[in-house]
C-alpha cells in the first residue's frame, strides 16, 4: 500500500507480522482483512468493478488497464490475473499499474503470499522476477507476456501525474483515511479523472465522505453497496466521460494507430533490434529481423561479456532514472530467458572502483541516494579485495544483482519466436511507403526484403542513412575488447571489476576487458596498441590481477565494434518526424519556445527508431522494447511521461528549431 505520512525517499516496508499475517508498522494498519483478505479482494475490486463481465466480454487481441493506488503484497493484482486468465480470450493482455512507496521485500513478499495456496500458481511467476526493488518504475512481463505489471515504486501523488495511460478499472486501496490521510486528497482524484478512459469504474474499500466527495468532484459517479467482513459499506461507480485533458506537446504525443495488421520489419539484429521484435512478438505481432551481418549480434552487441554496469548520478537525472529501471528489466529479462550458468549470464555482482579521488568523491555523494543495501552498497578496501579474491588498490561501490552476460546469447535467445522471421546477410538499402494501404516495403539491390505495416529502424548509427532518418544525431564510436586467458591466479576474481574501464571474471577460460573509446574512425581492425591501452587500464584498476594475467602480447584476442550515441548520452526510442515536415509545422517556436501549439504532428507514418544506446546497452536497450511495444499497441507507458520524451527522438529537433539551428525555409 503506498504513500506515507510525508513525501520523500521511499524504503522497504517495515513490517510486524500479527498471527502469521503482515502489519505496517508505519501506517499502524493491516495489508488486508484478517477475515478474508482473499474474499474481500475479490468483493471490492473485482465484483465491483465488473471484471468478470468485462473480462469475459474483451474482444480478439483486447487489453484491459487496471490501475491501482497500493500494491502492497500484490494480493489484488494476482486475483485480478487469476480471473482474467480464466476469462478472457486467448490473445487478450491484462495491463497492471500499480504505485508503492514502501515495497515488501522479497522475503517479506513470498511470506505474505504463502498465506494463500490457491493463488500459487500466479505468485510464484511473480516472485520469480520480484527482487529488492529501487525508486523509479518497473516493467514485469509475466504469462508469457499476455501480463503486463507496471509498478512505480514511489509516493503515488508523485508517480500518477508522470503516467501515460488510460485507465479501465481503478483499484482504490491503501492503508486507510484515518492511517494514510496523505494518500486520500483532491489531487488523487483528479489524476483519476484524468488518466480514465470513458466509462472507466473505480472500487474501493471506503465509504469514508472525504473520499465520496473527493471522487465526485473530480467527475465520478459514486454509489455505496455492502461491505465484506465487519465493513458495512464500500464505495464504488464509474465516470461516464472524463475531463478535456490540457494543453500537451504534440511533438511528444503518440502517433494515431492506423495499421490494417500488425506487422513489422526491424532492422538491425543487435540487442535494440532482438528486443524491439520480441517485444512484439509476444503480443502477437508478425516480425521480421534484418541483419546485414552473416548472423545475429555481429556488432557491439557480439562481445563475449557485456557488463550489467549501473553507472549512476549522485543527482536523479534522466539518465539515471532509465538506467535504474532498465537495469532491474534486463535483471528480470535474463531470469526469464537465460540460464545462470556462468556461459550465458554470471549474477556476479560489479565493484566500481574508487580509482582516484574524484571517483571516491562521487561515489560519497552517491550514497545519499539511499538506495537499498541489496541494490548499492559501499565497500572499504580491505571488504572490496575480500569480496573480489584478490588484493585491490581501493575500496568501491558492490552492486550486488549486477554481473555479467554473453550478449550474443541474450540476442539470440530474445528473436527467437514462433512469430519473429530472421533475414540474415541482406542490407536495408531502401524504405519505400504506400499510403493508401500504410505498407512499408524494405528493400535491398536485388530487389524486396519484406514489407510490413511498422519498420523500427535499430542499425545503430545507420538508423539515420534513410532519408527520414538523416536528421538524427548519431555518432560512432569505436570501442575495442580485449581477452586474456585466465590463469590459475586469475581465476580467483569473483566479481565485474569498473573504473575508467572493466574485467569480468573468467568466461571459458577467458576474460574480458575494455574497452577503448576511439572517434572519428571508421576502421574496425584490432589494433595492438588498444590491447596495449587495455592492459594498462587493468594495471592502473586492479595491479595484482595485472600481474596474475601474465599475459604476453602475442596470447590476447580481441574484437571491435562501432558503439552508437547521442549527443545527450541518452537513446532514441519512437517515432519519426522528418526534418522538413517538423519545421513547416512548428517554424514559430523558433521566434517563441513559450508557444502552445495545437497543429499535430506530421509523423511519418509507421516509421521508428531504436538506436544509440552507446555502451550501456546491455541496460537500456531490453526495456526500449517494450516503450515501442507500449507505443504500438496504446499501452501504459513504461516509464514517466518525462522520461518518454527524454527518449524521444524529436527531441534534438525541439532544441535545435529553438535554437534557430534549423533553416525555417526549408522545403
Amino acid at each position: 500500500m503506498t504513500s506515507s505520512p510525508h513525501h520523500g525517499a521511499t524504503a522497504p516496508a517495515q513490517l510486524d507480522w500479527h498471527d502469521g499475517q503482515p502489519f505496517s508498522i508505519a501506517f499502524g494498519d493491516v495489508y488486508f482483512s484478517r477475515d478474508s483478505g482473499l474474499e474481500e479482494t475479490r468483493h471490492v475490486f473485482l465484483k465491483h468493478n465488473q471484471l468478470e463481465e468485462r473480462f469475459a466480454a474483451l474482444p480478439p487481441h483486447g487489453r484491459f488497464v487496471i490501475a491501482e493506488t497500493g500494491f502492497g503484497t500484490g494480493l489484488n493484482f494476482l486475483c485480478a490475473w487469476q480471473q482474467f486468465e480464466a476469462l478472457a480470450p486467448a490473445d487478450a493482455r491484462l495491463h497492471f499499474v500499480s504505485a508503492e512507496k514502501y515495497p515488501l521485500t522479497p522475503r517479506d513478499l513470498s511470506q505474505a503470499l504463502a498465506l494463500w495456496p490457491e493463488l500459487a500458481p500466479w505468485s510464484a511467476q511473480l516472485l520469480a522476477q520480484y527482487d529488492t526493488l529501487a525508486p523509479g518504475w518497473h516493467r514485469f512481463l509475466l504469462a508469457g507476456g499476455r501480463v503486463t505489471l507496471t509498478l512505480m515504486v514511489g509516493d503515488v501523488l508523485d508517480a500518477l501525474p508522470r503516467l501515460d495511460a488510460r485507465i479501465d478499472a481503478w483499484f482504490l486501496d491503501g492503508f486507510a483515511p484515518a492511517k494514510n490521510p496523505d494518500m486520500w486528497q483532491p489531487e488523487l482524484f483528479r489524476q483519476m479523472a484524468r488518466l480514465s478512459a470513458p466509462g472507466a469504474s473505480f472500487a474501493t474499500f471506503t465509504s469514508a465522505g472525504v473520499v465520496r466527495r473527493g471522487l465526485a468532484e473530480a467527475g465520478f459517479e459514486v454509489k455505496k453497496a455492502p461491505g465484506h467482513g465487519r465493513k458495512r459499506h464500500i464505495s464504488h461507480g464509474w465516470i461516464a466521460q472524463p475531463p478535456t485533458a490540457g494543453w500537451q506537446p504534440p511533438w511528444y504525443a503518440r502517433p494515431p494507430q492506423r495499421r490494417r495488421e500488425r506487422s513489422a520489419i526491424v532492422i538491425g539484429g543487435g540487442i535494440a533490434g532482438a528486443a524491439t521484435a520480441h517485444s512484439l512478438a509476444v503480443r502477437g505481432w508478425q516480425v521480421t529481423v534484418i541483419e546485414r551481418l552473416p548472423r545475429l549480434a555481429g556488432a557491439a552487441s557480439g562481445n563475449p561479456q557485456g557488463v550489467l554496469y549501473t553507472k549512476l548520478s549522485p543527482h536523479m537525472t534522466p539518465l539515471t532514472q532509465l538506467v535504474l529501471s532498465g537495469y532491474a528489466y534486463s535483471l528480470r529479462t535474463l531470469a526469464t530467458q537465460l540460464p545462470k550458468d556462468g556461459k550465458d549470464w554470471a549474477a556476479c555482482g560489479v565493484l566500481q572502483l574508487a580509482y582516484d579521488a574524484k571517483e571516491s568523491e562521487k561515489q560519497q555523494a552517491l550514497t545519499a541516494l539511499g538506495l537499498p543495501l541489496e541494490i548499492m552498497r559501499k565497500l572499504d578496501q580491505a571488504e572490496a579485495g575480500e569480496l573480489a579474491g584478490m588484493p585491490l588498490p581501493s575500496g568501491g561501490l558492490f552492486f550486488p544483482q549486477g554481473g555479467w552476460v554473453h550478449p550474443p546469447a541474450l540476442v539470440r535467445q530474445l528473436a527467437t519466436h514462433p512469430n519473429i522471421t530472421h533475414r540474415i546477410g541482406r542490407s536495408a538499402l531502401e524504405l519505400s511507403h504506400n499510403p493508401a494501404e500504410g505498407c512499408w516495403t524494405v528493400s535491398d539491390a536485388e530487389g524486396p526484403l519484406a514489407a510490413a505495416s511498422v519498420v523500427v529502424l535499430a542499425a545503430s548509427a545507420e538508423t539515420a542513412q534513410f532519408d527520414p532518418t538523416s536528421h538524427l544525431p548519431l555518432k560512432k564510436i569505436r570501442g575495442q575488447v580485449s581477452e586474456v586467458a585466465a590463469t590459475e591466479d586469475s581465476a580467483a576474481l569473483r566479481t565485474v571489476l569498473c573504473g575508467e574501464g572493466y574485467i569480468s571474471p573468467a568466461r571459458q577460460g577467458r576474460h574480458c576487458l575494455g574497452a577503448t573509446f576511439k572517434f572519428d574512425t571508421d576502421n574496425l581492425t584490432v589494433r595492438e596498441e588498444e590491447h596495449a591501452e587495455n592492459l594498462a587500464m587493468l594495471a592502473e584498476l586492479a595491479p595484482a590481477l595485472h600481474a596474475a594475467l601474465g599475459q604476453s602480447p602475442q596470447a590476447i584476442a580481441g574484437r571491435a565494434a562501432f558503439r552508437c550515441t547521442s549527443p545527450d548520452y541518452l537513446p532514441l526510442i519512437g517515432p519519426v518526424v522528418t526534418r522538413r515536415d517538423f519545421v513547416r509545422a512548428y517554424r514559430e517556436l523558433a521566434h517563441d519556445a513559450t508557444l502552445q501549439p495545437e497543429t499535430d504532428c506530421p509523423w511519418t507514418a509507421g516509421l521508428y527508431v531504436n538506436a544509440a544506446h552507446g555502451s550501456r546497452g546491455m541496460i537500456t536497450a531490453p526495456l526500449s522494447g517494450e516503450i515501442l511495444a507500449a507505443l504500438l499497441e496504446d499501452e501504459p507507458a513504461p516509464l514517466p511521461a518525462d522520461l518518454m520524451q527524454a527518449v524521444h527522438p524529436s527531441r534534438f529537433l525541439l532544441r535545435d528549431l529553438i535554437r534557430r539551428k534549423l533553416a525555417l525555409d526549408e522545403s
